[in-house]
C-alpha cells in the first residue's frame, strides 16, 4: 500500500520479501532472479508475519517445506554450489530450537564459502511478554539469545531492531553473499514484533536491480613475480580448487595448462575441473587423493594453487609439497592467497590465469616432467580399474562407485559427504562432465548427502531436467538424516540414492584400528551397550517415505538396479551391504596429522603414535 510522502507502507517481513523479489543477476547474458526461493518450517516465530508475506509470491518464489531445519540449510548450500554461488536460497526458521537447528548448516556454508540467507525469528524487541516460549534467558545480558550463536558461523550477521534498518542490512547481506573473497552465509534475526511493524519504505528501494559477480584483476607486479617463478621452475604443478569453477575459469585453467605444459592436480572441492581422460589431469591430491597427484606434488619445485583454501586433506597436513617448493596462491581472497608464505596473487581466477598466460607467452615446462606425470597417472588409472572391478571379493564402496560411474550420463550430478565415501569417490570416480561432482568435505558433515542431493536436484531440474542427481550415502549418515527422501518424493525432485551399509561408522573404526586401538563403539557390532545387534531394513524405510526401493546382493545387481532407477520417474533407493574391513582404497593416501596418545598401556597405540610422529619430518612449517 502507499504510505506517506509517496513511500510504500509495508511490514518488515513484506519489505524483505518484496526486496528479494527484485534482485536479479546476469548469468551468461541472461537475467535471473538471484534468490531461487526458500526452505521453510513455520512456527510461532515466523509464520504470523514472514509467512503472511511469502504467501502472495508463492508461485514466483517457491517455498519448499522442510522436514528438519539443518537439512534445509544443507539443501540450500547444495543449491548454491550447483549454481556456482551465483544464486542462493533462503532458509526461514522459527525462534528457539528451529533456528538452533540451522547452526550446523550455517557452519557448513561458512566453511565452504557458500551463500545462504537465514531469516530467523527472534524474541520480542519490547521484552514486554518476556520470558517467552523457547527463549533462553541470560540474566546479566537480556539482549543475548540463540541467534547470537550464529555470529561465529555467518559472514554477515544482524538483528533487525527497527524497520528502517533493512534499507542498509539487506544490500549489505547480499553484497557479502556475492563477494568472491568473502562469500558465505548471511543471518538476519527478526524479532517477532518487529517483523510485523510497518514503515514507509522509499519506492526506489524496490526497483529492479541487476547484479554481477565482481572480478578483481590481479596486481601487475604480483603477476610479474609469479610469472618469473614459473619461468624458472623445472617441475611446476597446478593445484586446481573449487574456486576455479566458481570463477567460471575451467576453460582458462585448461588453456593455461595446455599452453604451458603444466600438470594439474585437483582438490576435493576442485574435482571435475578437468575430465578424467584429459592428458594433463594427474589426479586428486592429498590425504584422500591419488599416488599420481601426490608423487608429482611432492616432486614439484613451484606450486601454483588456484582457487583453493589449501585445507589439510589437500596438503596432507602440509606434507605433500617439498619443504623447499615455492607456492603461488592465486585467489580472490587475500587470506587464502597468502597461506604458508605463498607468493600471493590476489584476484579472480579467470583474469589471473589469463594474465599469467600472457606473461608466460611462449614458455613451456620440460616435456620429460609432463611425461613423468602422465606415466604416474597411467599407473594410478590401472590401480583404480582394479579397485572398482567386482568379482570374487567382498562388496566395497569402490565397486559400487565403479558400477554407477560406468552407467551414468556425463551430466549426472554426484553428491556425497562425510565418512568413508568422500575419500572413495574422490579417489575412484572418473569425471565424465565438468562440474558434476559435489563432495562436501569442507565441514565434512554427516547428513548432507540426501538433503544436499535434494537441493542440488531442485537446481538441476531447472537447468538440466533430463539428468539425474546421484547420492552416495553410508548407513551412518542415512540414519542421521534421511527425511529428505520424503521431501524429494513430495516435491517431485527425483533422486537416485545408493545406501551402502557397512554396519556402523566403519571409516572411523578403520581410523581407530589404524591408531592401534581395538574396535569400540563405531561398528554396531562393537558397541558394548548393544546386546543384540541387527541390520536396519533400509529398503522398507525408504518405501515408507514414498520412494522406490530395493536391496541388492552385489555390484552386478546394483548396476541392474541403477538402470531401473534411471528409468524411474521418482526417487529410487538402492541398498547394498559392503564389507567394513575389506575393500577400502589402500593407495593414494598422504600423511595426515591426527592427535594420538603419547602415553598408553597398549603397545599397539604406542607404536602407532611413534609412526604418526615420524611422518611429521616432512611437514612444512609455514615457510
Amino acid at each position: 500500500m502507499t504510505g506517506s510522502e509517496g513511500g510504500i507502507r509495508l511490514t518488515v517481513a513484506q519489505a524483505i520479501v518484496r526486496w528479494l523479489m527484485n534482485q536479479w543477476i546476469e548469468i551468461d547474458g541472461v537475467e535471473t532472479r538471484i534468490c531461487g526461493g526458500g526452505f521453510g518450517i513455520f512456527g510461532h516465530g515466523n509464520v504470523p508475519c514472514l509467512g503472511e508475506a511469502l504467501y502472495p509470491v508463492r508461485d514466483a518464489m517457491p517455498l519448499y517445506r522442510g522436514q528438519n531445519e539443518q537439512s534445509m540449510g544443507f539443501a540450500a548450500a547444495a543449491y548454491a554450489k550447483y549454481h556456482l554461488r551465483r544464486r542462493f536460497m533462503f532458509c526461514t526458521a522459527s525462534a528457539g530450537p528451529g533456528t538452533a537447528n540451522l547452526l550446523t548448516a550455517a557452519a557448513l556454508a561458512h566453511a565452504n564459502r557458500l551463500p545462504m540467507l537465514m531469516l530467523c525469528g527472534d524474541t520480542f524487541l519490547t521484552r514486554l511478554p518476556d520470558p517467552v516460549l523457547q527463549q533462553l534467558e541470560h540474566f546479566g545480558n537480556p539482549t543475548m539469545g540463540v541467534n547470537d550463536a550464529f555470529k561465529s558461523v555467518s559472514r554477515y550477521w544482524d538483528r533487525i531492531t527497527h524497520p528502517a534498518q533493512i534499507l542498509q542490512s539487506l544490500p549489505a547481506a547480499l553484497a557479502t553473499m556475492l563477494d568472491p573473497a568473502d562469500c558465505g552465509p548471511a543471518f538476519l534475526g527478526l524479532p517477532q514484533d518487529v517483523q510485523g511493524w510497518a514503515h514507509d519504505y522509499p519506492e526506489a528501494f524496490f526497483a529492479k536491480r541487476v547484479h554481477r559477480i565482481r572480478r578483481q584483476s590481479p596486481d601487475t607486479a604480483e603477476i610479474a613475480e609469479a610469472a618469473a617463478l614459473l619461468r624458472a621452475a623445472k617441475r611446476p604443478v597446478i593445484v586446481a580448487g573449487g574456486g576455479v569453477q566458481y570463477s567460471g575459469a575451467v576453460a582458462e585453467l585448461t588453456g593455461f595448462a595446455e599452453a604451458h605444459g603444466i600438470p594439474v592436480v585437483e582438490t576435493i572441492a576442485g574435482r571435475a575441473n578437468l575430465l578424467a581422460d584429459h592428458p594433463l589431469n594427474i589426479g586428486p591430491l592429498g590425504v584422500t587423493g591419488s599416488d599420481s597427484a601426490n608423487a608429482i606434488a611432492g616432486a614439484a619445485d613451484v606450486v601454483l594453487a588456484v582457487g583453493t583454501r589449501l585445507q589439510d586433506f589437500t596438503t596432507g597436513s602440509w606434507t605433500v609439497f617439498a619443504p623447499d617448493a615455492r607456492l603461488i596462491g592465486l585467489n580472490a581472497g587475500r587470506h587464502d592467497a597468502a597461506k604458508h608464505q605463498s607468493l600471493a596473487v590476489v584476484g579472480d581466477a579467470k583474469l589471473g590465469l589469463l594474465a599469467l598466460g600472457s606473461a608466460l607467452a611462449g614458455h613451456r615446462a620440460a616435456p620429460d616432467w609432463v611425461s613423468k606425470a602422465q606415466a604416474e597417472r597411467r599407473t594410478w588409472d590401472a590401480y583404480v580399474a582394479g579397485n572398482v572391478a567386482h568379482g570374487n571379493r567382498p562388496n566395497s564402496y569402490a565397486q559400487a562407485i565403479g558400477a554407477v560411474n560406468a552407467l551414468c550420463h556425463p551430466r549426472d550430478r554426484v553428491v556425497t559427504a562425510a565418512g568413508g565415501l568422500p575419500a572413495e569417490v574422490t579417489a575412484n570416480w572418473r569425471t565424465l562432465g565438468i562440474g558434476t561432482v559435489d563432495v562436501e568435505f569442507g565441514f565434512s558433515c554427516m547428513g548432507y548427502e540426501i538433503a544436499g542431493g535434494w537441493g542440488a536436484r531442485i537446481a538441476q531440474s531447472q537447468a538440466e531436467p533430463d539428468r539425474d542427481t546421484i547420492v552416495f550415502v553410508g548407513d551412518g549418515s542415512y540414519l542421521l538424516m534421511n527425511s529428505d527422501i520424503y521431501s524429494s518424493v513430495l516435491t517431485g525432485k527425483k533422486l537416485i540414492v545408493l545406501v551402502l551399509d557397512n554396519g556402523g561408522f566403519a571409516v572411523i573404526n578403520k581410523l581407530q584400528n589404524n591408531t592401534g586401538q581395538e574396535s569400540f563403539n563405531n561398528l554396531i557390532a562393537d558397541c558394548p551397550t548393544v546386546p543384540d545387534p541387527f541390520t536396519v531394513d533400509f529398503e522398507a524405510h525408504a518405501r515408507a517415505m514414498g520412494a522406490n526401493a530395493e536391496t541388492v546382493a552385489n555390484p552386478g545387481e546394483l548396476a541392474e538396479a541403477f538402470q531401473r532407477a534411471k528409468s524411474a520417474t521418482k526417487t529410487s533407493v538402492i541398498v547394498m551391504q559392503v564389507d567394513p574391513y575389506d575393500g577400502w582404497t589402500t593407495q593414494g593416501h598422504a600423511w595426515w596429522e591426527i592427535g594420538t596418545a603419547e602415553v598408553s598401556d597398549s603397545q599397539g597405540v604406542r607404536e602407532k603414535h611413534a609412526e604418526v610422529e615420524a611422518g611429521r619430518a616432512a611437514q612444512r612449517q609455514g615457510v
